[in-house]
């Protein structure tokens, strides 16, 4: 099968996050089974403008701010270049409309909608921009086929009129060989909590302090480091200036996948604290590692989350009830335990391998006019 991927970004890119590791996993499993791969996306400082990944070719155009315009334009002579049986479009924030321009078989992947959780983010101009493109997904999209990663994106779609029926769930899975306990790596002395992701507005990681700053009051002795980049950090770093808390809170920025892996092995206790996501790769991640997670109780997080066995949820937005259970997962031992044995049970459930198994066997009934 031949196959054209777009998305925004490849994982490559800086800016990159769960929605372009969740494509990528897919079709380099996909790759090494002999299918022609083809990842359309948008370009990056120093990037190349084709490469080849993984078993997918790579190509390169325009920019993260115009990308969706130069995937409209250039599309029609790429499908003419490349050929593909299926077409496969990932609309993560704005979606890029191609459907318009071809009639191949195709299959939208949806990670999450932003609806108005947009405006939290962006200034109210591109937020309009964003949000009333995805008001046309329905209209544009309404016989197309979609893979989405939880109920919650499920359930979103279908009150925006897109069929149940048109609608697959396919969770995410994790690697297990490289997220899983490691007896030579010790949980830290002291109290630990972090977060990891990217530095995004939405993902609320200034409630996350404000609760720190609570716990600190009762364990003096925890700390709280904030794992990965984005162009959130200045106004978070001044938040933990003024609350004096430098040498408690701190920030690593980018870090790579190894030493990510040692900080879930490491810590207490991992903490998404978002606004709205599509499902929370790093929840199962810290699970796999043996790592209780505290997530807001939002669409998709509660989806990555077995409320009171892999951790817990929390009300968004609330600070205390979050200083609360981070409280009392530092203090209490046996609870800690049987979270981290419940998290190991609960992320077993989820491999990519499984995942693959299941989006190219949709991929498969898609191209041969197959839909149960």
């Amino acid at each position: 099968m031949k196959i054209l991927a777009i998305n925004w970004q490849d994982p490559s890119n800086p800016q990159a996050g769960g929605a372009e590791v969740h494509l990528e996993e897919i079709l380099k499993r996909i790759a090494k089974k002999g299918h022609e791969i083809t990842l359309f996306c948008s370009s990056y400082p120093n990037a190349k403008r084709i490469e080849r990944k993984d078993g997918i070719k790579i190509v390169r155009k325009g920019s993260r701010y115009n990308f969706n315009l130069v995937a409209f334009n250039l599309l029609p002579s790429l499908l003419r270049q490349e050929k593909p049986d299926l077409v496969i479009e990932d609309i993560n924030k704005i979606p890029f409309y191609i459907a318009l321009l071809h009639h191949l078989p195709t299959l939208i992947i949806i990670p999450h909608l932003f609806a108005d959780s947009v405006f939290q983010e962006i200034n109210y101009i591109l937020g309009l921009y964003i949000f009333l493109s995805e008001k046309l997904i329905p209209r544009i999209y309404k016989d197309k086929k979609f893979l989405v990663i939880s109920e919650s994106t499920k359930k979103d779609l279908i009150k925006r009129k897109i069929p149940a029926k048109n609608i697959k769930v396919i969770k995410c899975g994790t690697e297990h060989t490289l997220y899983r306990p490691n007896p030579e790596v010790e949980k830290e002395k002291n109290p630990l909590a972090l977060y990891v992701g990217r530095i995004k507005r939405y993902k609320s990681i200034d409630v996350l302090i404000d609760a720190f700053s609570l716990v600190l009051k009762k364990l003096p002795e925890a700390n709280l480091a904030i794992i990965g980049d984005g162009d959130y950090s200045l106004e978070l770093k001044k938040q933990v200036g003024n609350l004096n808390l430098e040498k408690k809170i701190y920030f690593t920025g980018y870090v790579s996948q190894e030493e990510k892996i040692k900080w879930f092995q490491r810590a207490w206790v991992s903490v998404y604290p978002s606004l709205k996501e599509g499902w929370g790769l790093t929840n199962i991640e810290a699970n796999a590692c043996g790592t209780p997670v505290l997530a807001s109780d939002v669409p998709g997080l509660k989806d990555s989350v077995k409320d009171g066995e892999s951790g817990f949820l929390f009300p968004y937005g609330d600070s205390k009830r979050l200083s609360e259970l981070l409280i009392i997962i530092f203090t209490d031992q046996k609870l800690r335990d049987k979270l981290s044995s419940g998290g190991l049970l609960w992320a077993k459930n989820f491999s990519w391998e499984k995942t693959t198994e299941q989006a190219f066997l949709l991929m498969e009934n898609i191209v041969q006019e197959k839909w149960s």
